[in-house]
């Protein structure tokens, strides 16, 4: 849970590699093979087929993505590759620092499905769908929790968070540092992603405050039934640390025919996407023109490695 957060400090720092491809039986002992489907500056690249939709994606990371394709991020790839026409393939890689040097950037795939709008990283589409951080906490709890001030929020003993978010800060501001339990920025990968929900089911925690893509799905799942309240924007907030973000489509900045294309296939199947939304139990909100109310650009800080 962001952005999937580059604009906060981080805790862990993961190298990625790359497995070299394997020789073909039958080749020259000193025979240089190369794989044409990856590769950097420097390197052999990906030669591009037309025919192909390639997302960058996360290979274990619900409910955005998963190699079964199991995720509403896949989801969604998959009805823009059928709307063009193309075959979908993928290119899975963790969501950490180099992320899209190592996928976008390394000519590996082409479009990432959800990012922040105007991630000044990439060429993005208009937003798709606006989606909060949320209040979840078990329904037999009796809580009932609106919003920063609400008294049941106070009550709660153990405030489950992910360090260096958002949702810290205003915690902090609020005085309720004292009953916040900290979670990692970026999940032990051995670790389901659900691992804060499954803390507030078993009880370790009375409330969790999530980036709400995760909270919804992961609460539609629970064994008891949890109750998902959509958090208002908290105003002592700077502009890099708002709770609300608009979601939309990367690729790398020369792209715009890509993007233009791109954008005709979301304008014209929006209701679909939001169909597949509701689906997964994601929280979304009208989109806001944040440049025209003159909100500065905050880069990738989608939460989704929460």
């Amino acid at each position: 849970m962001l952005r999937k957060l580059k604009h906060f400090s981080m805790l862990l720092i993961m190298f990625g590699f790359i497995v070299p491809a394997h020789a073909d039986e039958g080749a020259a002992p000193n025979e240089l093979n190369v794989n044409m489907d990856i590769g950097r500056g420097g390197e052999p690249r990906r030669v591009e087929d037309p025919t192909e939709f390639k997302a960058c994606a996360e290979a274990d990371n619900l409910p955005f993505s998963n190699s079964k394709q199991e995720g509403f991020e896949n989801k969604i790839a998959e009805l823009i590759a059928k709307d063009l026409n193309k075959t979908l393939s993928y290119q899975f890689w963790h969501h950490r620092l180099g992320y899209y040097r190592n996928t976008l950037n390394a000519n590996r795939c082409d479009v990432v499905i959800g990012t922040v709008a105007f991630n000044d990283m990439l060429l993005t589409t208009k937003p798709y769908y606006r989606s909060t951080y949320v209040f979840v906490y078990r329904k037999d709890s009796g809580y009932n929790i609106t919003d920063w001030d609400s008294p049941d929020l106070k009550k709660a003993k153990a405030i489950g968070v992910i360090d260096k978010t958002p949702v810290a800060s205003v915690l902090d501001d609020k005085g309720l540092m004292e009953n916040a339990r900290p979670y990692r920025i970026f999940r032990d990968l051995t670790l389901p992603p659900s691992f804060v929900i499954d803390d507030l089911v078993k009880g370790d925690i009375d409330v969790a405050i999530l980036w709400g893509p995760i909270a919804g799905y992961y609460a539609k799942k629970a064994s008891v039934p949890l109750v998902v309240v959509p958090a208002p924007e908290y105003e002592g907030m700077p502009e890099t640390g708002k709770l609300q973000f608009n979601i939309s489509m990367g690729m790398r900045k020369k792209d715009k025919e890509r993007q233009a294309i791109i954008q005709e296939v979301l304008d014209r199947r929006q209701a679909d996407i939001l169909k597949i939304l509701d689906e997964y139990g994601v929280p979304y909100l009208p989109v806001v023109d944040e440049r025209k109310a003159k909100v500065r650009a905050r880069g990738d800080v989608i939460p989704k490695n929460e």
